[in-house]
């Protein structure tokens, strides 16, 4: 049964008992005894909201209660439990707790104040009879124990979808690696077989055909691309992933290699997204490997500017290249536009006009 159907049927088995109930004991007087039905009625109807009022609810019963008490119905305070169990059960056990008060407070007075002639002694007896301490203590705990069990099985679904997805993303990582591994060594063999080629082919003085030349050089790129990639795979979560942060210690490795690295830093520092924060080191961790490997620099210059609503990272070096040498991207090149244009951002990477080469990588950042 949905749960709509089960509130409108509990909210109608209410309803009846109610104006059964106040059938056989209400005020005889029909002045009176329109409005206390008229009370009765409305306890029990207005249940059918408690999912999506709790509070309302509990403030409308409670106050019917008192009502149809003070014009003479002699009717326990049902619909009220039900609301008691309702904001327990939607978690505002402090609401519940002065709501109850409330009601038990005012119901003597109430009851001083019907057409009967109470003493104040059998008027709080009387009250007792409609709303009990024992019955509000009950449907409190029944909307507490729901509430607990709700949250566990929400708890316990959770934990499920987190553990299928951690298995799904250890089976990927698992297939990558092994992809990755069976690729690397075949990798190897061609390079070697074509560095063997070369190596033959000069010995004896022969000319290196261009096809195993392309070979070669095209080995050792897949090779070099593969191993960054596999540092990346092999990267268990257990230590935190290089960002922003580790750009210094880029730079200090650059050096120790003999390059002259100028690392400077702009604007406001603040936090970025992590993928842009993962992105901007590999810019700068490319930038300068091919600077080493490719560009006979002695020096290179890297800027990480912080703006309102971009980070720009910039790489440039005093190498050989020349704005009128056609450059042909490489796989780390191609790799690093690909990276950033899946951020929405943009890169611009050729010669400079005074000679060298420039990298200059602008990743959005959104803030808030």
């Amino acid at each position: 049964m949905s749960p709509g159907v089960t509130d409108w049927v509990v909210t109608g088995g209410v309803t009846v008992v109610l104006l059964v109930v106040g059938v056989s004991t209400g005020h005889s007087a029909v002045g009176a005894g329109l409005p206390g039905y008229a009370l009765l009625a409305l306890s029990g109807l207005v249940l059918v909201l408690r999912r999506r009022a709790p509070v309302m609810v509990l403030a409308v019963t409670g106050a019917c209660a008192v009502g149809y008490q003070a014009v003479g119905f002699d009717v326990p305070a049902v619909a009220f439990l039900f609301a008691v169990y309702a904001v327990v059960r939607a978690g505002h056990r402090v609401v519940a707790v002065i709501g109850s008060v409330v009601v038990l407070a005012a119901l003597p007075l109430a009851i001083l104040a019907s057409p009967d002639d109470w003493a104040v002694g059998e008027a709080f007896a009387h009250a007792r009879r409609a709303l009990e301490i024992a019955w509000l203590v009950a449907a409190g705990a029944a909307g507490e124990a729901l509430r607990q069990a709700e949250r566990r099985a929400e708890e316990a679904e959770r934990t499920r979808e987190e553990v299928a997805r951690r298995r799904a993303d250890e089976e990927r990582l698992h297939i990558a690696r092994e992809l990755h591994d069976s690729l690397i060594h075949q990798i190897s063999i061609i390079k070697v077989q074509a560095e063997a080629v070369v190596h033959v082919a000069r010995r004896r003085g022969e000319p290196v055909p261009a096809a195993v030349l392309a070979i070669q050089k095209a080995g050792r790129e897949a090779n070099r691309e593969l191993r960054a990639t596999l540092e990346a795979l092999r990267d268990d979560g257990t230590s935190p992933p290089r960002g922003l942060g580790d750009v210094p210690e880029l730079v200090a490795d650059a050096r120790g290699t003999g390059l002259a690295v100028e690392l400077t830093t702009t604007g406001i520092r603040c936090e970025v997204p992590a993928a842009v924060d993962r992105t901007a080191y590999r810019i700068v961790q490319e930038s300068l490997t091919n600077v080493n490997r490719h560009a006979g620099a002695s020096g290179a210059s890297v800027r990480i500017d912080y703006r309102t609503d971009a980070l720009v990272v910039r790489v440039e070096d005093d190498g050989r290249a020349t704005p009128d040498v056609v450059v042909t991207p490489g796989a780390g090149l191609l790799g690093m536009r690909e990276r950033i244009t899946a951020l929405g951002g943009s890169l611009r990477a050729g010669p400079r006009d005074g000679g060298g080469f420039s990298v200059r990588a602008e990743l959005p950042v959104r803030h808030g």
